[in-house]
C-alpha cells in the first residue's frame, strides 16, 4: 500500500469537498432557493462527499 498517494488522495478530497458543496449552493441559490444548514449537518455532508471524491480517485481494477 502507497501511503503517500493515499495520503495525498485524502488531502484532496478533503479539499475538494467543501468547494464542490458550496458550488451547489451558491448555484441552487442563484436558482432562487434559499438552504439554511447548521454546523453539524455541513460536516456530515463534507465528510460524505469526501468519501465520494475518494472513491472517484482511486484507480478500478
Amino acid at each position: 500500500m502507497d501511503y503517500k498517494k493515499s495520503i495525498l488522495h485524502l488531502l484532496i478530497s478533503l479539499f475538494l469537498s467543501p468547494v464542490i458543496v458550496y458550488m451547489v449552493l451558491f448555484s441552487a441559490k442563484a436558482a432562487g432557493s434559499t438552504y439554511e444548514m447548521t454546523h453539524g449537518e455541513t460536516f456530515i455532508i463534507w465528510l460524505l462527499m469526501a468519501i465520494v471524491i475518494n472513491l472517484s480517485l482511486k484507480k478500478k481494477e
